[in-house]
């Protein structure tokens, strides 16, 4: 699967979207309108204008969509949810070669809110995964402790972790302890 530079920022974006959630391990992300504006910084969204929390509380609700595209087993339910997005989000396709890089599509309109602009250029990046039929490579960590959602680009889809370094050897090295502990006891 081709995966074109501003689709694999969208990736990029959408996971670490999804992954601001806060759970039983880690606090909200997104927690106020400075850090929504450190998230559009990190990831240079452009046409973005001056953040409130209006759009704080919409990031966070297209968060939780997408949270659910990541959570369905069900190409249909994925899409569905998907669709809903793009939808909501008045995609308008358009080509553009702005800041050094060479063209590609934006799917947002021009002057669209963040929330906007994250449904529509995420949604569409994730489209392309349903459409070819590889949904299963938008995962959650398999980690117990850990949930985090990743894109395994892995070619032969074996990505278990979001991070092997943390979450893969954490558990590779509880894994050889126990072990080492029952061949000696």
């Amino acid at each position: 699967m081709l995966i074109t530079h501003d689709t694999r920022c969208s990736l990029d974006a959408v996971v670490d979207l999804v992954n601001t959630a806060p759970d039983d391990n880690t606090t909200d992300g997104l927690a106020d309108v400075a850090s929504l504006a450190d998230f559009v910084r990190k990831h240079e969204f452009s046409d973005v204008g001056v953040l409130s929390e209006h759009d704080l509380a919409a990031v966070r609700g297209v968060r939780g969509r997408f949270a659910g595209v990541f959570a369905a087993d069900d190409p249909r339910i994925a899409a569905a949810l998907i669709n809903e997005l793009v939808a909501a989000a008045g995609t308008t396709p358009r080509l553009t070669d702005h800041d050094g890089y060479d063209w590609h599509v934006h799917y947002f309109a021009p002057g669209a809110s963040v929330a906007d602009h994250l449904a529509a250029d995420c949604g569409m990046a994730l489209a392309f995964f349903v459409v070819a039929g590889e949904q299963d490579r938008l995962r959650r960590c398999e980690a117990p402790d850990c949930r985090r959602a990743f894109v395994d680009l892995s070619r032969n889809r074996s990505r278990r972790y979001c991070d092997s370094r943390t979450c893969g050897n954490r558990l590779h090295v509880a894994a050889y302890r126990a072990r080492r502990k029952e061949a000696a006891g």
